[in-house]
């Protein structure tokens, strides 16, 4: 897999150049390169007590991303998935500590316990106050003897980071660490694995399988399941987070492992609130990616049953981007429409014809969602076949709502539901199609001359012509073609769709910004969809 980067060898430290450089001058690097590369804050007087974190790259924003007021005071960058060396730590040590001391927090990995052990005693023989946590929260492998140090490390990070600023001493901070690492629990799951520099990229998770509990450098997880959506992924997490959850309130932590879209976290959220722990969780940090491994296309949660000294230590003020903050789970609030918004129902009517005619309609562009929808991969963005469907579903669902037996009222019924239920440019047009084609049945014209009047409007306000590469190139020459039967409005419906392949360049829609070389051969999915809805009730 293509990557932006540079050398391998070189990624590291041209990675946390980047970081320094736009931190507005609040960060700064020892001078160590290429073996030692520790980031420092700039502001740091050593009054205070110091923490000092790190490990392994490939998990940004952490480590680096969370040095600065309220946090870390020094992180210590190891080679992708590989644990800094004892000068690493001690270099970072050095740097930062003062007569307050310094509290290292480390994640329980063989690597980082000795190397970060090894530097603390080194520490420790310059008289330095150095103390030490190891963060084991990972839940995956319950009868480890060892777990993980996973993305629960955040907590920590977080509380003790206010607790130093607040000028706390290093035991009772200390000891407040050890206290959120013994209650925190954390677990991950992931669809695929991550893409290390330089490495072929392990394929072992099937497509249609979900891998829980793996770690958050690739390593294997406990187990490989079925996926099953969102809801069904957030079950199998949570059914291993349970067990080892108070009653008590906790804090969740939504940690996107690298590789999963916004809009997809926020939907796991919303499946963890609504979950069997949902009742416990009062608080939530994120969705946000904090400990990623790489590009890995996962999750992982983080609970902690947090008292008002820890909620109020997790919700204190940082500058730092990379902490999403603490947010309080509040009921979904939904307000009325404002005035003039509230659709007024047309009084239902039952015609069995008009019903079996629409649903036929519906169900063939539900069929044909796969198909749309590759055709709009090559000169848009692959949905048109989910609007469509999408919409015809929605139809179906309010057959029972509309006045079936009242043409000219049915059409503007059709419009409104499209509006309200077909999302993009499609269902705006589509809506307009349909208000003015009901609008000109009212006064009497018949079918295909209020059809036809439909399509005018929606040119007029929508902007596209015959030949522009639309739907239109299949819809006008139909409803043309009307008049002399069905059979001969598919045909021409089927000319015009076909005719848009041979168009090199599209004059409206998302196609306008595809190279001619894309739009070449391919049919415009619009148009398609308008060819196979006529040939249908040719049929």
């Amino acid at each position: 897999m293509t990557q932006f980067l540079n050398e391998k060898e070189n990624i590291v430290i041209e990675a946390v150049d980047g970081i320094v450089a736009a931190s507005g001058g609040k960060l700064a690097r020892l001078n160590g390169y290429p073996h030692i590369r520790v980031v420092v804050r700039k502001d740091w007087d050593k009054s205070k007590v110091a923490l000092v974190s790190g490990g392994g790259s490939g998990h940004e924003p952490a480590h680096a991303g969370f040095v600065g007021k309220g946090m870390l005071t020094a992180a210590v960058c190891g080679d992708v998935f590989a644990s800094p060396s004892v000068d690493a730590v001690l270099a970072g040590i050095l740097a930062v500590t003062g007569p307050a001391g310094c509290l290292l927090i480390v994640k329980n990995y063989t690597g980082d316990r000795l190397n970060f052990g090894l530097a603390a005693e080194r520490a420790r023989a310059f008289g330095l106050n150095v103390s030490m946590v190891i963060v084991d929260d990972d839940v995956a492998l319950p009868d480890l003897p060892q777990a993980r140090g996973v993305a629960g490390t955040l907590f920590v990070h977080k509380i003790a980071g206010a607790l130093a600023d607040a000028g706390q001493d290093l035991d009772t901070i200390t000891d407040v660490a050890k206290r959120v690492i013994a209650s925190t629990k954390s677990i991950g799951m992931s669809l695929d694995t991550c893409t290390v520099p330089g490495s072929p990229k392990e394929d072992r998770i099937p497509v249609g399988m979900a891998e829980l509990g793996l770690g958050i450098h690739g390593e294997s997880g406990v187990e490989q399941i079925a996926f099953n959506g969102a809801r069904g992924a957030m079950e199998a997490v949570v059914s291993k987070l349970s067990a080892s959850m108070s009653e008590k309130p906790h804090v969740a932590l939504l940690n996107n492992l690298g590789g999963v879209s916004e809009l997809e976290m926020s939907v796991l959220l919303r499946e963890l609130i609504k979950s069997s722990v949902g009742s416990k969780i009062t608080h939530v940090v994120g969705p946000a990616s904090m400990m990623t491994s790489l590009d890995m296309r996962g999750f992982s949660i983080s609970v902690f049953p947090a008292d008002s000294d820890d909620l109020k230590a997790l919700d204190s003020s940082t500058p730092l981007a990379a902490w999403p903050g603490l947010s309080k789970i509040a009921p979904i609030e939904i307000v009325p429409l404002p005035d003039g918004l509230t659709p007024i129902a047309p009084l239902a009517s039952n015609h069995q014809p008009t019903r079996d005619f629409l649903t036929g309609c519906c169900e063939l562009l539900i069929a044909a969602e796969a198909d749309l929808n590759a055709l709009d991969a090559k000169s848009g963005d692959g949905d048109t076949g989910s609007t469509l469907a999408g919409a015809a579903r929605a139809l179906i669902g309010a057959m029972d709502k509309l006045p079936l037996s009242d043409h000219t009222q049915l059409y503007r019924a059709i419009g409104q539901e499209l509006s309200q239920t077909m999302g993009g440019s499609s269902g705006v047009l589509l809506a307009i199609f349909f208000a003015a084609a009901g609008d000109a049945a009212s006064s009497g014209l018949p079918m295909r001359v209020s059809l036809q009047a439909g399509l005018q409007r929606m040119q007029e306000i929508g902007g596209a012509n015959l030949g522009d590469r639309t739907m239109i190139d299949a819809l006008s020459p139909a409803l043309d073609a009307l008049e002399s039967g069905l059979n001969d409005a598919a045909k021409a419906a089927r000319r015009g769709a076909d005719f848009t392949a041979t168009l090199t360049q599209a004059k409206a829609g998302r196609a306008t910004y595809v190279s001619p070389a894309q739009l070449e051969g391919h049919v415009d999915p619009g148009a398609e969809a308008v060819a196979r809805l006529f040939e249908h009730l040719a049929s």
